[in-house]
């Protein structure tokens, strides 16, 4: 067990004795609550810079923004905040897109293929840049703006999806076998299916099987069961006819299964080319599917198809109302060819030049992402050419970003990353790139078992990494964290969240630890807030605050070498669709449609406490230390404490307050060496931003906090040992100064020892 756990226990055991023998209640009153921090150099958890350590994030806006967003009084703005490092978000990897982060390249034919942006600088400054979508896509919906739709079940003949010609041996150096591909199909319900029915496209599959998962679901929780083959009765192939892009396959069950999920396995490919002809050998190899259809046939031999064949898949396919939806399908990975016609118009994402220029970078070098699930190594050699040439400095590379969801097996990414990383390496081998950018995961990241029975995806793409000598391209890891899938929280449910949420981020850094990220690996959260819902209220709320200071703080103290919040720019409250009378947003303002600042919100100062008050503003460095408190509910720490070693000499200490009660609380600062127990001494420097200066009032789109107050600072003189401070109800509070031996300070004081 470890040492610094055990005298925090020690000494939280004597206080609760003591506390008992006199009275007192568990919850702290009458009496007083305790706070320990623990000193011991040896335990000390890491040394961090704050500029370095707490950043922010930029992403995708409505198309035309950007000016406004961005404007000097906005950025001014933002920059207040005290945010330092900045992570670039890549919004076109969540939407199947591929990102021209240069609007100026070329397409490997004419107006159409595989695109490279230019990394030419004898042009404009990039301002803007666009994502495009995919024709070949295979995915009914996306994590994005979800406005486009399967090609495996539009029922349109001519179009098809394809898989990842990156994918296969000419790139990847494996055999096709490790990099199986495949297409799910979710019939929403369980069926009684014995027949499948496929019009395949060029390249088709000459080796595949079929099976049905044996859980739930299939997607949203694939370790807790495993797919199943079929017995086949037989396979029939009928060659292709001038209405078909390739072969059809009709192949029978034995016996009739009934289940909600299918898939097909594609092992070997045909390797004939496309509709795009044998002139690019990205054209002819992996697996591409027109149509397919799932269902049963009945005795007479008539076949009831259970899958639904329309072009919508997403909200709104190509900016129109979707009517009727296909059947949701499900692929592997697909292929980045496209067309100029394809440009998304509705929105764009900042250019490089604007974000580097604009001076919320601080001159620090920033995280950029280097778009690879729907692209190609040389798009993303030429964006990484063109920052240094521009030279702005860069600290790390993130390769594509939620692989898990993209739906991508975990060895797929992998291969890619190995590519990628490789090809960016031979440009620039100083480039410390990482991944895999998990989506807002709260546990260990899960997928379908592997022959071995292993659902780990980062111990398999680790393991990946291992077997193709590649763990050195893995300079850092990165995911991002959402703890709510919803953004409708409140009351009891609001506090249960704040209650679990520094256990949240503890177990799934000690997750991707067990899963075998090595310690020397540093750890960073790219992006995160309450929910994933980008309308939730919460981040507008008091309970905002106290949940962002609690992620920020305790990812901290637990290793993870940096942490950003999201997002920085100011966009306008909308309502949460999924609870209409809030009206919210992911931001620090509250701002109108054209991106103008009516106020500061709840995480502006939040962040505030954490940048220019719990540590100190600039670029030194901290020491962090384990800090406990023995005041808690349901099991959970009601009040938590982070304690920083200041580079001016002063300890501070923050404590979140999720209760609506005020506590007073003692802090104890103990050693395991011979210094003893220690307190704080003389001045102290109290500084709190709670309810009492900050009241949301939810009134729709005109949404405002009032009041809408800054922090509030008290310097207090330290009296006895004992002395206590008092810490209001749903508050942040920060406490700063100098510590004596609790012995030596009672004598200076004049008390008996």
């Amino acid at each position: 067990m470890d040492r610094r756990f055990l005298i925090a226990v020690l000494i939280l055991s004597v206080f609760c004795a003591v506390r008992s023998a006199n009275g007192y209640a568990d919850n702290g009153q009458p009496g007083h609550d305790i706070v320990v921090i623990d000193i011991t150099p040896a335990h000390k958890v890491q040394t961090l810079s704050p500029l370095r350590a707490i950043g922010s994030t930029v992403d995708k806006e409505d198309a035309g923004s950007l000016p406004a967003l961005y404007s000097k009084g906005n950025v001014r703005a933002m920059l207040d905040a005290g945010l330092g490092w900045l992570s670039y978000r890549l919004y076109t990897e969540l939407s199947d897109q591929d990102w021209h982060w240069n609007p100026i390249g070329t397409f490997s034919a004419r107006d159409s293929g595989y695109w490279t942006s230019s990394a030419s600088t004898h042009v404009s400054l990039v301002t803007d840049s666009f994502g495009y979508r995919l024709p070949h896509r295979g995915n009914t919906t996306d994590q994005g703006n979800n406005e486009s739709y399967s090609r495996i079940d539009d029922g349109d003949p001519g179009t098809y999806w394809k898989s990842d010609p990156y994918l296969t041996h000419p790139f990847t150096g494996d055999p096709d076998e490790l990099h199986p591909q495949w297409v799910v199909i979710d019939l929403e319900q369980p069926r009684a299916v014995n027949a499948v029915e496929i019009d395949w496209a060029n390249p088709y599959a000459t080796d595949y099987s079929i099976a049905f998962w044996t859980g739930d679901d299939a997607i949203g929780d694939p370790g807790t069961a495993a797919w199943s083959p079929v017995s086949l009765a037989g396979r029939h192939r009928v060659t292709h006819t001038a209405s078909r892009l390739g072969p059809s396959d009709e192949s029978t069950f034995r016996t009739a299964v009934t289940a909600r999920f299918f898939r097909v396995l594609m092992t070997r490919s045909s390797n004939t080319c496309d509709t795009h002809g044998p002139a690019d050998k990205r054209n002819c190899v992996g697996y591409a599917i027109a149509e397919i259809r799932v269902g049963h046939t009945n005795s007479s031999g008539i076949f009831k198809d259970y899958v639904h064949h329309v072009p919508c898949g997403g909200d709104k396919p190509n900016g129109n109302a979707c009517g009727e939806r296909q059947t949701p399908t499900y692929v592997s990975s697909v292929d980045p060819w496209h067309s100029a016609a394809d440009r998304v118009r509705n929105q764009e994402q900042p250019g490089l030049d604007l974000i580097a220029r604009s001076g919320l970078t601080r001159g620090l070098p920033a995280m950029y992402p280097v778009p690879m699930l729907y692209s190609t190594p040389e798009n993303a050699v030429a964006e990484v050419r063109y920052l240094r040439t521009r030279g702005y400095p860069i600290s790390y590379i993130e390769l594509g970003e939620e692989p898990d969801g993209q739906y991508v097996a975990p060895e797929d990414y992998a291969t890619l990353y190995v590519q990628w990383a490789r090809a960016l390496h031979r440009f620039d081998p100083t480039l410390k790139l990482g991944g895999p950018v998990f989506s807002g995961v709260n546990s260990e990241l899960l997928t379908w078992p592997d022959k071995d029975g292993n659902v780990s995806w980062l111990n398999r793409f680790l393991a990946y990494l291992k077997s193709h000598d590649a763990m050195g391209e893995l300079a850092f890891m990165s995911f991002e964290h959402y703890p709510d899938d919803n953004g409708c929280v409140h009351g009891v449910k609001l506090l249960h969240s704040l209650l679990v949420e520094p256990s949240r981020v503890k177990g799934v850094v000690n997750a991707w630890h067990s899963d075998g990220i090595p310690s020397t690996v540093p750890l960073y959260i790219t992006e995160a807030n309450f929910s994933s819902v980008n309308h939730s209220q919460v981040p507008m709320q008091i309970e905002g605050a106290l949940w962002q200071a609690d992620y920020m703080a305790s990812a901290l103290t637990n290793g993870v070498s940096g942490v950003v919040y999201y997002q920085y720019e100011p966009v306008p409250l909308s309502p949460n669709t999924g609870c209409p009378s809030d009206w919210g947003n992911l931001t620090m303002f509250v701002a109108d449609a054209h991106g103008n600042i009516r106020a500061r919100a709840a995480q502006f100062f939040a962040v505030q406490m954490l940048t220019q008050q719990w540590l100190q503003p600039g670029d030194a460095a901290h020491d962090l230390y384990p800090a406990s408190t023995n005041i808690a509910r349901a099991g959970y720490p009601l009040v938590t404490a982070y304690a920083a070693h200041r580079p001016d000499g002063l300890w501070s200490v923050m404590l979140v307050n999720k209760d609506t009660k005020a506590h007073d609380v003692a802090v104890q600062f103990t050693s395991s060496d011979s210094r003893g127990a220690q307190v704080f001494a003389g001045k102290v420097t109290q500084v709190t931003f709670g309810r009492a200066q900050y009241v949301w009032h939810a009134r729709g789109a005109q949404s405002l906090p009032v009041p809408d107050r800054p922090p509030v600072k008290d310097e207090l003189q330290a009296g006895p040992p004992s002395i206590t401070f008092s810490i209001p109800p749903q508050s942040i509070t920060v406490l700063r100064g100098t510590i004596l031996p609790a012995v030596i300070y009672r004598k200076a004081m004049g008390y008996a020892s």
